[in-house]
């Protein structure tokens, strides 16, 4: 992996953002479903990624469900940000009454899933939409066509992934462009690196879903603790960094409902580890 460093991506080659975004799955309740305990706080979080030069905001239908997509969209178009943020949402996932996670990549269902996302998000088109993860009950060629039909319509700009196999992203890619692949994806856990290798050989973005771990590390834990002592910083900037360097296509989002959290995140681009440092986590 190279370690140069820039602090923008081109999405699909055209959506300039800066590489630290903001992921608001936590902008809803418990088990991210409902409403938040804080509608305004979770409103001012938003606001406050956004005035630090946040203009990368991923969510998905699934977050609520519904709740984020409204936040965002009613938030955004309240201040008048709309057309300063890319806003990447996420379709192909039920939540049941349990908060169970269910597949669903029926073409029809997808349709029905982009049309509820422009309402909500309040956009004609939808910047980036993502397939939350295949549904290994509908063949993937299907689904994605559904996506390229979607696209060519244009009620979507870009098409990424989630939750993919290099196989599948090659699969995705004989059918539309593919701009972003959002895959689990952190210092502690490399599970995706040949699929972010495959994103970076094709100029695709891949956007690291839980990049702090969860708040677990793993056996890198006492690495990157070390390494933030060094830089008087937290082990959560150090992991950012990490992530930033290791790769120029990476797109981390770190999701919080606290601003105080929000504001070392974005601090975290601004961190520069050292060659040594960056080896001492990478191995």
């Amino acid at each position: 992996m190279t370690t140069n460093r820039s602090d923008t991506f081109d999405i699909g080659g055209e959506l300039t953002v800066h590489r630290l975004g903001f992921g608001a799955m936590r902008l809803t309740g418990d088990r991210i479903l409902g409403e938040p305990a804080d509608v305004e706080g979770a409103r001012d979080v938003l606001r406050q990624a956004v005035e630090l030069g946040v203009d990368f905001v991923d969510t998905a239908d699934s977050y609520g469900p519904c709740v984020s997509e409204r936040l965002i969209g009613e938030t955004l178009a309240l201040d008048g940000d709309a057309a300063d943020v890319v806003v990447a949402t996420k379709g192909g996932v039920l939540r049941n009454t349990a908060g169970d996670w269910l597949a669903s990549g029926d073409p029809d269902y997808l349709r029905n899933a982009v049309l509820g996302s422009l309402d909500r998000l309040r956009v004609d088109s939808i910047d980036l939409y993502q397939l939350h993860t295949p549904d290994p009950e509908v063949p993937f060629e299907e689904t994605m066509t559904a996506l390229a039909e979607l696209k060519d319509e244009g009620l979507l700009e870009h098409v990424g992934l989630s939750n993919v196999s290099v196989d599948q992203l090659e699969q995705a890619r004989e059918v539309v462009e593919i701009a972003t692949v959002q895959n689990e994806y952190n210092v502690g856990n490399r599970e995706s690196e040949a699929v972010l290798q495959a994103c970076e050989e094709a100029g695709i973005g891949f956007v690291p879903y839980f990049p702090l771990g969860a708040g677990d590390l793993g056996e890198k834990a006492a690495v990157v603790a070390d390494v933030a002592a060094a830089h008087d910083a937290t082990p959560q900037q150090v992991a950012l960094a990490w992530l930033l360097q290791h790769s120029p296509v990476t797109l981390p989002i770190p999701g919080t409902s606290s601003r105080e959290h929000l504001t070392e995140n974005v601090a975290a681009s601004r961190l520069e580890l050292t060659d040594d440092e960056l080896a001492r986590l990478s191995e």
